[in-house]
């Protein structure tokens, strides 16, 4: 760290001080001049090595790393940074796969999928997420965020009522706020509570349509809803449910059904949707139904399937590749390697008296706290070659910084171990400061 944290100084304090909260919605007469005092703090904490942002990748995304932080410094580390649950972005017939797309089709789509930008390896895809999730019908994003946004907006209108738990995904908030002004927000996994927001609704209004929204896995406390709960909830007062899976399918379940199949729902939710970014080693996500109509509908009014260009060719290749795998034995022995790095680390950080909240799952969590122990445990990793996901305001709530930490299955007992004992020393001695 360029600014030493063992004694005061300025720009050190600064860089600790404040958070992205205080810089929300500038004041002033210029809308481009006014972003410059965040500028200047963005500056000062990269300066100050407490910027966890803006890193770059200058090799594939494996268990071991080339990374350029913010700062400019090259290093090699330890990843636990990347979203490559089974580590198929590395899988050779994945990377043939996208080669021979790239070859054959070009590497761009060229096209928004409702005038010709797709190619004939989408309706592929489609089928293998068919079965994946169960459903009848899937529409396919150039991206998951497009995705879950254009659930709500596709499908919720002025007058309709979204629920939503506290803690979705901000595609989806921002979804549900460019879809109506009835929000309402239950806390999170708080069922009983999204039972009595739907039975206020329904005393005062039984003719419009209400959705409620909640994921698999949520990816920043590793825990999941009761999803055959909220279905029930959900068709006592004739609303439907959305659930977000983007964090599960393919990388956890039986047959890589994630949470719907290891709660025996697969194909019993009124819709899913998801992402390919997490365990499918590609860009884009999907829409999935049992209404022919729903997905019909969904081309025309949604937004970023009408108006963007199509899933590139190469990322269709791509995913189409890692769901072959995931649904075959190849995909279940990752899957069991996924879930045993999982167990020992969780086991790891608990033998060093660091409790780490939810289920095992590729995610495993590290309370942290306070911001600024959060920036200086960035710092201090960095130096000691691991690179860890340290998240704060706004990605979660302010003072409840923690580390996320994203297993592969291709990742060693042996790099687990190192890195969990760095974190630990780390947190120990920035807590003492």
């Amino acid at each position: 760290m360029s600014e030493s944290y063992g004694k005061k100084n300025p720009a050190l304090e600064s860089a600790l001080s404040k958070s992205t909260a205080d810089f929300y919605a500038p004041a002033g007469s210029d809308v481009l001049s006014r972003m410059d005092a965040y500028y200047s703090w963005v500056e000062n904490r990269i300066r100050t090595d407490t910027w966890l942002y803006s890193r770059v990748q200058t090799s594939r995304p494996a268990p071991v790393i080339t990374v350029r932080d913010a700062g400019h410094r090259q290093m090699e580390a330890v990843n636990f940074a990347s979203q490559d649950y089974l580590g198929l972005s590395a899988h050779p017939d994945v990377i043939n796969a996208a080669a021979e797309a790239l070859h054959r089709y070009g590497p761009h789509s060229a096209g928004s999928p409702m005038f010709m930008g797709e190619t004939d390896l989408v309706p592929q895809l489609e089928e293998k997420l068919q079965e994946l999730t169960g459903m009848e019908h899937v529409l396919i994003f150039p991206t998951g965020w497009a995705a879950g946004f254009s659930s709500l907006t596709g499908l919720v209108g002025k007058n309709d009522y979204i629920i939503m738990d506290r803690l979705a995904h901000a595609c989806l908030r921002q979804g549900a706020y460019a879809a109506t002004t009835n929000i309402f927000k239950f806390d999170h996994l708080d069922h009983e509570g999204a039972r009595k927001v739907l039975a206020s609704i329904r005393t005062k209004d039984t003719v419009n349509s209400i959705l409620v929204v909640s994921e698999g896995l949520f990816s920043m406390n590793a825990d999941t809803p009761d999803i055959r709960k909220l279905q029930e909830i959900c068709h006592e007062f004739d609303a439907r449910l959305l659930v977000d899976v983007a964090h599960d399918l393919g990388a956890t379940g039986p047959e890589g059904s994630g949470q719907p199949g290891i709660q025996d729902m697969k194909g019993r939710v009124d819709l899913v949707m998801g992402s390919f970014s997490k365990t499918f080693a590609s860009s884009g996500g999907f829409i999935a139904t049992h209404s022919a109509a729903v997905k019909e509908y969904l081309k025309m009014y949604a937004g970023p399937y009408l108006f963007s260009n199509a899933i590139s060719p190469v990322q269709t290749a791509a995913a189409l590749q890692a769901s072959r795998i995931v649904t075959a034995s190849e995909g279940a022995a990752l899957r069991a390697l996924s879930l045993g790095n999982a167990l020992h680390m969780r086991a790891r950080f608990s033998s060093n008296n660091h409790h780490c909240p939810g289920i095992a799952a590729p995610i495993v969590l590290v309370p942290v706290g306070s911001e600024r122990h959060a920036r200086l445990s960035h710092g201090l990793l960095m130096k000691k070659n691991v690179a860890a996901m340290i998240v704060e305001y706004p990605v979660v709530p302010l003072s409840e910084a923690r580390i996320r930490l994203q297993l592969m299955s291709t990742h060693t007992i042996g790099q687990i171990n190192d890195a969990v004992d760095h974190i630990c020393e780390v947190l120990d001695e920035v807590r003492k400061k």
